[in-house]
C-alpha cells in the first residue's frame, strides 16, 4: 500500500524564545507547505523503509519576521548547504492492522530524521483520521538543537532561547494499491 503525502500538508517548527522588551516569553513558529513523499507499507503494515520518506524543503519555512527566517536559515539550519530535512520511517508502532478505512487511530512512527547534515533516530506521535482512501492528521515530535549539530541562536534583541525544538506535520495523505 502507497501512502502519498497530498496537498495541504504543512510542517512547522516551534521554539520559545524570550526578546527584548517583552514581558513574557513566545513561541517562534515557522511553517511550509513545501513537504513530499510517501510511506510504502506491506501486506502486513510494515514499513518498506527503502522505499519510503519524508522530504520538507527548509528554504521555505516563514515566520511572522523576516529577520528570523533569514537568521534560522542562514546560521541556525544554513539551508544553502542542507536545503531538506529527510525522514526515513522504520516502523509503525500501535497502527491498526489491517489499515482502516474509518475511524481514528494514535500511534508512533520511529525513523532516522537526517537534519543539518546529521542522522539520528526519532520517533514522532501520531493522531490519524482515516475516511476512504484519505488519511489525514498530525504528528509532533521534539530535540534539542545539539541532537542536530546546530546551535542555539543568539542574537541581541533575543533574550534567551529554549534549547528544545518542537517539530508539526500536519498531514493529508493519499492511499492507493
Amino acid at each position: 500500500m502507497r501512502l502519498e503525502i497530498a496537498e495541504g500538508s504543512e510542517a512547522a517548527y516551534s521554539v520559545r524564545e524570550q526578546l527584548a522588551g517583552r514581558s513574557l516569553p513566545s513561541d517562534a513558529v515557522g511553517t511550509t507547505r513545501a513537504v513530499k513523499g510517501m510511506l510504502i507499507l506491506g501486506s502486513d503494515n510494515a514499513v518498506r523503509s527503502e522505499r519510503s520518506k519524508i522530504t520538507v524543503d527548509l528554504r521555505t519555512l516563514t515566520s511572522n519576521e523576516d529577520r528570523r527566517d533569514r537568521y534560522v536559515k542562514d546560521n541556525t539550519l544554513q539551508t544553502r548547504r542542507f536545503p531538506l530535512v529527510e525522514f526515513v520511517p522504520q516502523g509503525l508502532l500501535g497502527l491498526p492492522f489491517p489499515l482502516p478505512s474509518s475511524g481514528e487511530a494514535g500511534f508512533r512512527v520511529v525513523g532516522d530524521m537526517t537534519l543539518h547534515g546529521v542522522t539520528r533516530p526519532i520517533t514522532w506521535e501520531v493522531s490519524a483520521r482515516f475516511v476512504g482512501d484519505e488519511v489525514t492528521g498530525r504528528a509532533t515530535t521534539s530535540f534539542k538543537f545539539g541532537d542536530f549539530g546546530m546551535t542555539v541562536p543568539k542574537l541581541f534583541v533575543v533574550l534567551s532561547v529554549d534549547d528544545n525544538i518542537q517539530l508539526r506535520l500536519d498531514f493529508r495523505l493519499s492511499r492507493s494499491s
